[in-house]
């Protein structure tokens, strides 16, 4: 697809589908290093996982415990069932110690993919797929060019749920800009509950320079959230997951609450909570979390009562006040178009 406006990712790059064959043949070769490595002892394998490359790779792979692998690029569920039902017995025979097969894929394969499909592809070793729902705003989504409505978003999360395959949905904080954040935040939590996915994992929205949201910024068609807005909308989308049951990961430094994390549905109150706090310290205790979690001083709001980091935080605050003119929000978006 590459049309979203909101990534950076894969711009300049043609689209290809590589051969069974071809994948099937790396996977060969990856355990043959594999068997290389095991003969070796443990100060080798340590020194060959900090190399880069194939024996780099694998060796990391083998000191994690080998359970774990994540079919690369964007979107591989688009491959042909056949090709994708090969390379996933070649994988699992390859590498018995496999626990779990992951893959991304978009809605809008989901749905051109049918239930017996997508059985088939987890009897062949496939586990969960990621999907970026980003939004169930129909109007943000069109905004983003998304290519998927929320209406084929539910239907594409409740085929896999169907085919037994683990759902994980990303939600992303902001999209929506100040106009459509309510919306957002109303809708995308609507959407999930139609799913009733397995995970939903939040990455809050930063702009990157060049992107098509970058022009609808500049055309002032979408006005960015500041955090606090974001959290605010956060607090609105938290208030409207009621009934799912779903862990709930807020793992990624763009998010500025990296604590909103839990099992739904008990644990949605303490959620709203930790907003809520958040929400109401004082203007200046706020940018001072604001600034301490993005320059990594801070992770959890516990953190703005340690002595130690508050310092740190009133001098970095007070750095980017005299290192950049106008409001701070515009120093905290310039720090976190690095993490892009």
């Amino acid at each position: 697809w590459n049309r979203c406006a909101f990534c950076p990712v894969y711009k300049g790059k043609p689209f290809e589908l590589r051969p069974a064959e071809e994948v099937e043949d790396d996977i060969a070769q990856m355990a043959a290093l594999a068997a290389e490595l095991e003969a070796k002892d443990e100060a080798a394998r340590l020194a060959l996982a900090r190399q880069d490359g194939r024996f780099g790779q694998v060796a990391r792979f083998l000191l994690r415990g080998g359970k774990q692998v994540f079919l690369q690029d964007a979107n591989a569920l688009i491959a042909p069932v056949e090709d994708l039902e090969a390379i996933l017995r070649t994988l699992r025979a390859r590498f018995p110690t496999i626990e779990r097969v992951t893959t991304y894929a978009r809605s809008h394969t989901l749905t051109k993919r049918s239930v017996e499909e997508l059985v088939r592809l987890r009897r062949a070793g496939l586990d969960r797929v990621h999907v970026g729902l980003e939004s169930g705003s129909d109007v943000v989504l069109a905004l983003v060019d998304k290519g998927a409505t929320a209406a084929r978003h539910i239907e594409a999360g409740r085929r896999a749920k169907a085919a037994g395959l683990e759902l994980s949905h990303y939600v992303m904080p902001g999209l929506g800009g100040k106009a459509l954040s309510e919306e957002h935040a109303i809708e995308t939590a609507r959407v999930l509950r139609e799913i009733d996915p397995h995970f939903i994992r939040l990455r809050t929205l930063t702009i990157a320079p060049g992107t098509k949201m970058a022009e609808l910024r500049d055309e002032g068609r979408v006005e960015p959230l500041s955090d606090v807005d974001v959290a605010r909308e956060l607090r609105l989308f938290l208030s409207g997951l009621a009934g799912i049951h779903a862990t709930l990961a807020s793992d990624h430094s763009l998010n500025l609450l990296e604590e909103v994390e839990c099992t739904l549905p008990g644990d949605l109150p303490r959620m709203i909570g930790v907003v809520d706090a958040f929400l109401g310290l004082s203007d200046h205790d706020k940018d001072l979390f604001i600034v301490g979690r993005r320059l990594g001083m801070m992770r959890t709001l516990a953190d703005l009562v340690e002595p130690r980091n508050r310092g740190a935080a009133e001098r970095a605050t007070e750095t980017l006040r005299e290192r950049y003119e106008g409001p701070l929000d515009e120093a905290i978006r310039r720090i976190t178009q690095t993490f892009v």
